[in-house]
């Protein structure tokens, strides 16, 4: 059995190995989510009269099978889910199987793969992000009222607490998830049904079906929309998820600078240390840089699936093939990234009286000055009668 759009049996293996790329490997990650399309479309072909009860049992019974399966490898020469749904649903069941197909493309069931897959991920991420919170939210609970210096211009500025530092993250953290939802609301509708972009010619598909067989809150109407939302919602995710990657790469930053020997009012536990295969004194926060490092990552394939849509004319073009790679590389780093963050959180601990040294006289400059407007001089007499002070002692 061959692809689902072979018809040219001289085309080069070169190009078909060029063509395919990944494709096959990333299907297997996929190939769950197309089945659980597959049945809810096999229901919706019978309830249209395309397919007979029969039919329709012999196929979801089938799909079943293969679903239950622990692992399910795709070759190259399958090049896809679709391809290996389809061929084993026809070795199965003979000419049932190749009924499974009708009035959709793969250009519909991909994308209705992949919806299903952001949405079982999103709310994965969306829980490790409140798992985060909490962490920081107990961080704070101990040592919020830890006085600490605070930065501008890489200079000791004045004093802060732990408690308005951490706390700065927690209120970032709790505005991206509320970008998050509008994220949700967008990947929440129904793509199948929608055909190669221009609908389903002859046959009146009922996509109400399939949108409350896979749970989706709405259908996505226009069919040439679905195409050209193709990278548009994936950028719109990796932009949601750069986010929250991008306030732990800041707060990352913050500890590896906090826990340098010179401040050292950030303690890191040693089981979440690396060391140097040359020094033997070095303890390193590794897990903080890659940390860090991974939003410039997202940020980079983010830009990708920007590049990759742009000045295509509407409706599909393999170009978008790509962006499969760039937006599953994205939800696996940030994944990793959000759990592993909470993790290493748990074991840093602030030490109150080192930050108390590093707090110096002249960083309670702004509060002297307050002080003396209190007393009734104006702001700007007060601001320099201190200015020449710190002046003198330098």
């Amino acid at each position: 059995m061959g692809r689902l759009w072979e018809t040219n049996k001289d085309i080069s293996k070169k190009i078909l190995n060029f063509t395919v790329g990944k494709d096959n490997k990333l299907d297997e990650r996929l190939i769950k989510y197309d089945i659980i399309g597959t049945i809810a479309h096999v229901k919706m072909l019978k309830e249209i009269g395309i397919l007979n009860e029969d039919e329709k049992e012999k196929i979801i019974k089938a799909l079943n099978e293969l679903l239950s399966k622990k692992q399910i490898k795709i070759s190259k020469s399958e090049e896809d889910s679709h391809t290996k749904i389809e061929n084993y649903l026809v070795k199965k069941l003979g000419d049932v199987g190749k009924k499974v197909h009708t009035a959709r493309s793969r250009n519909d069931q991909v994308i209705t793969a992949l919806r299903l897959y952001y949405k079982d991920s999103l709310k994965i991420i969306k829980l490790q992000t409140r798992k985060l919170i909490k962490t920081l939210k107990t961080l704070r609970k101990e040592y919020g009222d830890a006085e600490i210096p605070g930065f501008t211009h890489y200079r000791k500025a004045t004093p802060t607490t732990v408690d308005a530092w951490l706390g700065s993250f927690i209120e970032s953290l709790e505005d991206d998830l509320k970008v998050f939802k509008s994220i949700e609301y967008l990947i929440d509708q129904n793509p199948l049904g929608s055909g190669a972009g221009y609908g389903v010619p002859n046959i009146k598909v009922d996509r109400t079906i399939t949108q409350k067989e896979l749970k989706f809150k709405r259908i996505q109407e226009n069919p040439l929309y679905v195409q050209n939302s193709r990278g548009k919602f994936e950028s719109a995710i990796a932009f949601a998820l750069s986010m929250i990657l991008f306030d732990i790469n800041k707060l990352s930053s913050d500890i590896i600078l906090f826990s340098e020997e010179d401040f050292g009012f950030v303690k890191l536990d040693k089981q979440i240390t690396t060391g140097s295969s040359m020094m033997p004194n070095k303890f390193n926060p590794d897990v903080f840089e890659i940390e860090r490092a991974n939003y410039n990552k997202v940020i980079s394939l983010e830009l990708m699936l920007r590049m990759l849509p742009a000045n295509l004319i509407s409706g599909y073009h393999r170009d978008l093939q790509l962006t499969k790679e760039a937006i599953l590389e994205i939800i696996d780093t940030a994944e990793s990234t959000i759990d592993t963050f909470s993790y290493a959180l748990k074991h840093i601990s602030i030490d109150k009286n080192r930050a108390q040294k590093l707090i110096t006289d002249e960083m309670r400059a702004v509060e002297r000055v307050n002080e003396s407007i209190k007393s009734g001089i104006p702001f700007r007499e007060a601001y320099k009668n201190e200015k020449r002070k710190i002046e003198k002692q330098l």
